[in-house]
C-alpha cells in the first residue's frame, strides 16, 4: 500500500457519514434556543398555581373574582395569537436568532409587571405581554432548532421543542406548590434571562445567512455549530426569493397540508387541552380535592412521561396511529371525568376530599372513595392522549412551504 492510497491517507478517527457532528457546540445553541419553549410552557402552567393564590390576596394586593380569573387565563392565547402573526414576519426579516433574542423582552417584561402589579388590569397586561412571547417562540424556536442541527440528530432535537414546553408546564405546577404569585412571576423571569445571555453567543443560522447572501458567515456559523461542513445540503439558488401567492393555493401540494394542519390544531384546541393546563389547579380545586395542587403536579408529570415516550417511538410508530391513539384516549378520559362531577355534584359528603399523599388504610371506608382517583385517572388519561405527535407533524406541514403567511397558524 503506497502512501499515496487513498485508504492510507484518511484519517482513522474520521467520523462516517451520518455520524454526529464533531462539536458540541449546536447541541448548546439547540438548549438555548429550547429556553423559549421552556419559558413558553412556564408561561402556559403560571395561571394554573396563581389563580388559587390571587383569589386568596387581601387588600392592598390584587385579588381575582371568578370573571378576573377567567380572563387571567384566557388572555394569554390572545397575546400568543399576535405574536404568531409578529413572529411570522420576524422570522425573515430580522432573522431567526434576533427575533428569539427579541421575544425575551416580553417575557421578562410581562412577568415583571405582573410582579408589581397593583390592581387586574395590570395582571392582564402581563399575561397578555407573556402570550406575545409565548407566539413568537413558539414559532421561531423549532425552525432555529431545525436549521442548525445536524441531520443525524434533527428530529431528536425537534423533539425535544414539545418536550421543553410540557417541562415548563411542569416547572410552573412544581414552584407554585411552595410559591404565592408574585414570586412565581419572578421565576418565571429566570428561563427568558438565560436564553437571552445564552443567544448571545449563539450564531445565526447558516441557511438564513445564505438567503442575505453571507456566505463566508455562514461557513463561519456551520463550523461553530457542527466542527465542520460534512453533511451540511445548500438551499437551491433563489430558493430564498420565492414568495407567496393567492394562485399557489390551487396546487395540492400547498392546500392540503394547510387545511390538515389548521384542521387539526382547531380539532386539538376544541380538545379543551388548554384550558386543562390553564386552570387544572382550579379543576381539581372545584372537583374539592385537599390537594389540588399534588394533584396538578401529578397531571404534570404524566404530561412530561408521555411526551418523553411519544418523541422516542414516533417515528416507528408513525404520526398517523398516535394522532389517532390519542384521539381515543382523550374521548374515553374527558367522558369519565365528566361521569364524575355528575356522580358527585350535590354529594354532601364528596369523597374527592382525599388526600392523595396519605395510605389507603387511613381512608375512611366509604363506597365512593374510588370517584377521586377516577378523576385523576381521567385527567391523567386525558393529557396522556394529548397528541405531542401533532406538533412534530404542524412543524413539517408549515416547513413545507415557510413562505406562505399563514405559515404562522400551522406551527406549534
Amino acid at each position: 500500500m503506497t502512501p499515496d492510497d487513498p485508504e492510507e491517507t484518511q484519517p482513522l478517527l474520521r467520523p462516517p457519514d451520518h455520524s454526529v457532528p464533531r462539536s458540541r457546540r449546536g447541541f448548546l445553541a439547540a438548549f438555548a434556543a429550547s429556553l423559549g419553549p421552556l419559558s413558553f410552557g412556564f408561561a402556559l402552567g403560571y395561571s394554573s398555581p396563581a389563580i388559587p393564590s390571587l383569589r386568596r390576596a387581601v387588600t392592598p394586593a390584587p385579588r381575582l373574582d371568578d370573571e378576573a380569573a377567567s380572563w387571567f387565563g384566557a388572555v394569554v392565547t390572545l397575546g400568543a395569537a399576535a405574536g404568531g402573526v409578529l413572529g411570522g414576519w420576524l422570522l425573515d426579516r430580522a432573522g431567526r436568532k434576533l427575533s428569539l433574542l427579541l421575544c425575551t423582552v416580553p417575557f421578562v417584561l410581562g412577568f415583571a409587571v405582573i410582579t408589581g402589579a397593583q390592581n387586574v388590569l395590570m395582571l392582564l397586561g402581563g399575561r397578555l405581554l407573556t402570550g406575545l412571547a409565548c407566539g413568537v417562540a413558539s414559532l421561531v424556536a423549532p425552525v432555529y432548532i431545525s436549521e442548525i442541527a445536524y441531520p443525524a440528530v434533527r428530529g431528536l432535537l425537534g423533539s425535544c421543542v414539545q418536550l421543553m414546553v410540557v417541562i415548563g408546564i411542569l416547572l410552573a405546577y412544581l414552584a407554585g406548590w411552595v410559591l404565592e404569585w408574585r414570586w412565581l412571576a419572578v421565576l418565571g423571569c429566570v428561563p427568558p434571562f438565560l436564553m437571552l445571555l445564552l443567544m448571545c453567543c449563539m450564531p445565526e443560522t447558516p441557511r438564513f445567512l445564505l438567503t442575505q447572501h453571507k456566505r463566508q458567515e455562514a461557513m463561519a456559523a456551520l463550523q461553530f455549530l457542527w466542527g465542520s461542513e460534512q453533511g451540511w445540503e445548500e438551499p437551491p439558488v433563489g430558493a430564498e426569493h420565492q414568495g407567496f401567492q393567492l394562485a399557489l393555493l390551487r396546487h395540492p401540494g400547498i392546500y392540503k397540508p394547510l387545511l390538515i394542519g389548521v384542521s387539526l390544531m382547531a380539532f386539538q384546541q376544541l380538545s379543551g387541552v388548554n384550558a386543562v393546563m390553564f386552570y387544572a389547579e382550579t379543576i381539581f380545586e372545584e372537583a374539592k380535592f385537599k390537594d389540588s395542587s399534588l394533584a396538578s403536579i401529578t397531571v404534570g408529570v404524566i404530561q412530561v412521561l408521555f411526551t418523553a415516550v411519544a418523541a422516542l417511538i414516533m417515528d416507528r410508530a408513525g404520526r398517523r396511529l398516535l394522532l389517532t391513539l390519542s384521539g381515543v384516549i382523550m374521548v374515553f378520559s374527558a367522558s369519565a371525568f365528566g361521569t364524575y362531577f355528575k356522580l358527585t355534584q350535590n354529594r354532601p359528603g364528596n369523597s374527592s376530599h382525599v388526600d392523595l399523599l396519605a395510605p389507603v388504610s387511613a381512608q375512611p371506608v366509604d363506597a365512593s372513595v374510588g370517584l377521586a382517583w377516577l378523576a385523576v385517572g381521567s385527567m391523567c388519561l386525558f393529557i396522556a392522549g394529548g397528541p405531542p405527535a401533532l406538533w412534530s407533524l404542524l412543524a413539517r406541514l408549515c416547513l413545507l412551504y415557510l413562505q406562505c403567511p399563514f405559515h404562522f397558524v400551522l406551527c406549534p
